[in-house]
């Protein structure tokens, strides 16, 4: 499904974003860290396969389910009968805790994939073999002279704060759902 949406994404609404993550989001808020960590190794085992190498972008995924785990917000517990003021109130702690995963996932992402990006190019001589929607900030931030692990930090956030939105949110809605229809 990671590899469905991300196609869908970038081919049919014509958004370069990493949204290949929603499903492991999903998994990890409904089922826990050892079954969004499943998902998420999986996840890139048939790019792996695709490309016939290892994607180290893995360790974002890992890094995802992790900080999702540690940081995602309790279950609903509510009921019909609860006063409207302490529905809104557990709604908007959801969004509040929503909110900081989100902005915490952004960075980390950020970091780890610029790092990731740098070692790679820099140390193991791999290089991307695709033109990636961070690549357009880059050129900006290299003509400004910054080092290259902070220009491929950089160039990372602006991408990172629209997809962690998505990702975080959209795999926390899909995660009620999955909770719901395995009930």
């Amino acid at each position: 499904m990671n590899i469905l949406v991300t196609v869908f994404f970038r081919d049919f609404l014509g958004l370069s974003l990493y949204i290949d993550t929603v499903f492991n989001a999903a998994i990890a808020f409904a089922a826990g860290l050892v079954p969004g960590l499943v998902v998420a190794v999986l996840s890139w085992f048939i790019p792996c396969l695709y490309y016939n190498h290892f994607n180290f972008y893995v360790l974002c995924s890992i890094a995802e389910v992790l900080l999702i785990c540690a940081l995602k917000p309790a279950a609903l517990a509510i009921s019909q009968n609860d006063p409207k003021e302490k529905i809104i109130s557990s709604y908007t702690s959801i969004a509040a805790k929503l909110m900081l995963l989100y902005i915490v996932c952004a960075v980390t992402i950020s970091v780890l994939g610029g790092i990731i990006n740098y070692v790679s190019d820099v140390f193991l001589e791999v290089h991307l073999r695709y033109y990636s929607v961070e690549d357009t900030f880059k050129h900006g931030l290299i003509m400004n002279n910054l080092p290259v692990l902070a220009v491929n930090i950089l160039s990372r956030i602006q991408v990172n704060i629209v997809d962690r939105f998505i990702v975080i949110f959209g795999g926390y809605i899909i995660s009620r759902g999955l909770v719901k229809l395995l009930r």
